[in-house]
């Protein structure tokens, strides 16, 4: 059986208090987009865990498509399997790629082995994987609060736009994003704000993590102008980066940031 998990993209990142427990309470709207990998279980004689694509830095058997199976195995009679991902979606650039593979390895466990598990339990056993990884259960916008793992549907459709992605050969790390932030409550709710047009979000919907990635990584700033430069209605940086998307009334073509940067056109 195969699945396809794909990326999301931040609409605004409001970074609202730090909690007790060292976490930050956030505010942001999770988006898909079509950039997707290829995840595919066999059952197998032993477990197996083999990763083709874009290089996944780490300890392979650290993955989290074994902890999913693992996280599962432990309440459910589950085979051995052979797992298979082809990696598409960039690492390290906010685009949420590991926690996606993660929230489908859990989906296709479920569908290939009939489990029975709801969304509700699915979304349970995201958590215990990652912050963002229960959105991908569901994948549709959503207005995300608490440590990003807890959900209001939002009403934001970007079908009629033109979205670019352009991702820089730099990684930044959450820990580096998340020093120096001051948190604070945003005077407008993002979610009122994503129901004004496109055109209106340069001037209101931010993302925090701007104000501390760009002073150390003025390349990541230069994309974000560039794009409005070509004609972006709005352009941001998804996450705590380093990739930068941009939506546009139409089909456009970058090709100064496609001999220095991937760029990912129609997602």
């Amino acid at each position: 059986m195969i699945l396809f998990p794909n990326a999301k993209i931040n609409l605004g990142l409001n970074i609202v208090e730090k909690r007790a427990d060292g976490f930050h309470n956030i505010e942001t709207v999770f988006y898909p987009i079509k950039i997707n990998d290829s995840l595919e279980v066999i059952e197998a004689t032993e477990t197996k865990f083999n990763v083709h694509g874009v290089d996944i830095p780490g300890n392979v058997k650290d993955n989290i498509c074994l902890k999913a199976y693992e996280l599962l195995k432990h309440d459910f009679d589950l085979p051995a399997i052979e797992v298979h991902l082809l990696k598409n979606i960039p690492v390290g650039a906010g685009l949420g790629g590991g926690s996606a593979d993660g929230s489908f390895m859990l989906k296709l466990l479920n569908q290939k082995f009939e489990l029975g598990l709801t969304v509700q339990q699915l979304q349970n056993y995201a958590r215990q994987l990652g912050s963002d990884c229960a959105f991908f259960i569901e994948n549709k916008p959503v207005f995300a609060f608490g440590k990003g793992d807890e959900f209001v549907e939002q009403e934001v459709n970007l079908d009629t736009y033109y979205l670019v992605l352009v991702k820089p050969a730099i990684h930044v790390s959450t820990a580096d994003a998340y020093g120096g932030c001051l948190p604070s409550k945003p005077q407008t709710s993002l979610q009122m704000l994503l129901h004004l047009p496109v055109a209106e979000w340069k001037a209101l919907v931010m993302n925090d993590f701007e104000s501390t990635v760009f002073p150390k990584y003025p390349e990541i700033r230069a994309i974000k102008e560039h794009l409005y430069n070509n004609g972006a209605l709005y352009a941001s940086m998804s996450g705590s980066g380093s990739s930068v998307f941009g939506i546009f009334h139409s089909p456009v073509q970058l090709p100064e940031l496609g001999k220095i940067h991937k760029v990912f056109y129609g997602v």
